[in-house]
């Protein structure tokens, strides 16, 4: 019926990784239970909530606008680097690494690494005119810090 009526066009938004205030490292390294899980060649991209909600928005302003959409920066990183930056940035040392091997990962999480989750934004940015507020997790994550240290 949808396809029907609509003649089949859709609008597809797909997000990765998504990281904001409160969704973040942080908490985990604070408490002590993130851990730096090691895969050679992994990478994930992410994106933060406000790159998300700027994207939507663009897309808003497009409506006769069809097809696949990634909002995501424009670094997908290995995910044990994005950790080690946080710990960084914390001011602490960053948990060790550990091979995928030597986890003891669930089937789930063990699922989390079984391809790269790497995408591209680049037809985005060319048909949105939208660019990340936050290309990397560095100022991404660097601007969820001092946002959490703001309302602390």
């Amino acid at each position: 019926q949808w396809l029907a009526a609509t003649g089949g066009a859709a609008r597809i938004v797909r997000l990765p990784g998504i990281y904001g205030p409160g969704r973040s490292p942080f908490g985990r390294l604070r408490d002590g239970s993130a851990t730096r899980v090691v895969k050679p060649g992994q990478v994930f991209s992410r994106v933060h909530v406000e790159d998300i909600a700027r994207g939507l928005e663009a897309m808003l302003g497009k409506p006769g606008l069809t097809g696949v959409f990634h909002l995501c920066d424009d670094e997908p990183a290995p995910p044990q680097d994005v950790t080690a930056f946080a710990a960084r940035l914390l001011g602490m040392a960053p948990p060790p690494e550990m091979a995928i091997e030597a986890a003891g990962l669930s089937a789930m999480a063990r699922s989390f690494y079984a391809e790269c989750k790497r995408v591209s934004n680049g037809r985005t940015k060319g048909a949105l005119g939208w660019r990340p507020v936050y290309p990397s997790y560095r100022e991404g994550l660097t601007a969820v810090l001092e946002e959490e240290q703001a309302i602390a």
